[in-house]
């Protein structure tokens, strides 16, 4: 009998993977702030990323001035293009994780990228040839949400296998912090884009964007990414929702995103009427104010990377209502001064609230399950904003820019406020159900431990 030698490639490609391997679990041991970027493919996603939503912020601040300066100031118009662009979310996103789950991700969010990248591009150039009208504003942003219900979820899945379970926490909170550096950076360089050149450039810019995401995706190594085994059944959108009903440590928290998706996440509304209706200024000056909510959602990113392990329900719930007193006295803001400090606590808290309830969500899903369970997350977080921009568009038109801060905070704290009068406790994985209730086949293992916090 022969004995075959190995390659000498091989061994060393093996060697390689190796190293990599013990390099990114001792980092990943010490807790440090970036210990996921051990990792290749996640350094070149996150390399992408960070170019492509820059543009994107770049495309909303412009998108959002645009429509204010062809409508005369309309609260009304502005909330119809944020509807539209949520709406598809609202459709479709179940479907987009039906897909994440039974499809490579990493061709779905290239895809994705390259549709996104042709449909800002042919709004730039209407924009560029001083042609642009506002229904086409709004086809545009029914097109972009269209791809984004797709898109969303598959990213957020996509994280998982990239980095695998024990760096998913660190991860997320630093695909957090890079979108969030995007968003000061982004509305910055679109206000002066915007003063000097005009609103086109800065959507121009936008569409070259993508090829970055689109660049750093193929550029990966697939055999280096952790895939789970192909379904044995059909993936099936109704299976994802059976499962979440099964598990009130999910059913619970998603609840409360809801509410506070609903009434107060609408800042891509409210932010732009604030500057320009309530402090009378301009597109700078609206940039600066939109940088410094991001730079304080940065902040909180940071401050989530720390994280190793499922936060408890109490740092739900108290980032919770931190966010909603910290939006209500936003409204109040009696100066542009103040505005961008008790914006930039309001950023701190969005984030830290978004991101606990993320991975308390995405942490304590099945991985078979989890495109499902965040494309729901989505679908609550992101699908239920054309609701809340159509009912605060309608209460800035008669009550004034404010009064869109005062209902989102208040609404927040009241949803926790309910919570915390009886149904808190169902965020304990004590009061799991009994398996007969996710119908046919065995209940799936609960992965993390939970966190200490």
């Amino acid at each position: 009998m022969t004995t075959t030698r190995p390659d000498a490639r091989d061994t060393t490609k093996t060697a390689r993977r190796g190293r990599r391997g013990r390099w990114a679990a001792g980092v990943g041991s010490r807790r440090t702030p970036f210990r996921s970027l051990a990792v290749r493919n996640f350094r070149l996603f996150a390399a992408g990323q960070v170019v492509s939503v820059a543009g994107t912020w770049m495309m909303v601040t412009a998108q959002d001035w645009l429509v204010l300066s062809l409508t005369g100031d309309s609260g009304t118009a502005l909330g119809t293009v944020t509807a539209l662009q949520f709406t598809p979310l609202l459709l479709f996103t179940l479907y987009g994780g039906r897909l994440a789950d039974r499809h490579d991700k990493r061709l779905l969010l290239t895809v994705a990228n390259l549709v996104s990248g042709a449909l800002a591009l042919a709004l730039a150039v209407l924009v560029l040839a001083g042609s642009a009208q506002l229904w086409q504003l709004y086809l545009f942003a029914l097109g972009l949400g269209t791809v984004n219900a797709v898109e969303v979820p598959t990213r957020m899945a996509f994280v998982g296998e990239m980095v695998g379970p024990e760096l998913l926490p660190n991860a997320s909170a630093l695909s957090a912090a890079y979108f969030n550096v995007a968003r000061v950076v982004g509305p910055a360089l679109a206000g002066l884009l915007i003063s000097a050149v005009g609103a086109g450039t800065a959507m121009l810019l936008n569409a070259a964007s993508y090829l970055a995401t689109v660049t750093g995706l193929r550029l990966m190594r697939p055999g280096e990414l952790l895939r789970t085994a192909p379904p044995e059944r059909g993936v099936k959108v109704v299976d994802g929702l059976r499962y979440v009903r099964g598990h009130p440590d999910l059913f619970v928290p998603l609840a409360l995103v809801a509410v506070v998706g609903l009434f107060g996440f609408n800042f891509q509304l409210t932010l732009p009427l604030l500057a320009k209706t309530v402090f009378h200024s301009g597109a700078t000056a609206f940039g600066l104010l939109t940088t410094a909510f991001a730079a304080g959602s940065l902040l909180g990113a940071f401050a989530t990377t720390v994280r190793s392990a499922r936060p408890a329900a109490l740092t739900v719930t108290a980032s919770a209502l931190a966010f909603g007193l910290l939006e209500t006295a936003a409204g109040w803001s009696p100066t542009y001064a103040w505005a961008a400090v008790l914006l930039l606590l309001t950023g701190f808290a969005t984030l830290y609230f978004a991101q606990a309830a993320n991975h308390r969500i995405q942490l304590g899903s099945d991985a078979a399950y989890r495109g499902r369970v965040m494309a729901l997350y989505t679908l609550i977080l992101q699908g239920l904003t054309p609701l809340g921009a159509l009912l605060v568009g309608w209460l800035t038109v008669r009550h004034g820019a404010r009064s869109g801060l005062y209902v989102g905070g208040l609404s927040s704290a009241a949803a926790l406020a309910v919570l915390l009068a009886g149904r808190t406790r169902r965020f304990l994985p004590s009061h799991r159900p009994e398996p007969a209730l996710l119908g046919p086949g065995p209940l799936p293992e609960r992965q993390p431990h939970e966190s200490p916090e």
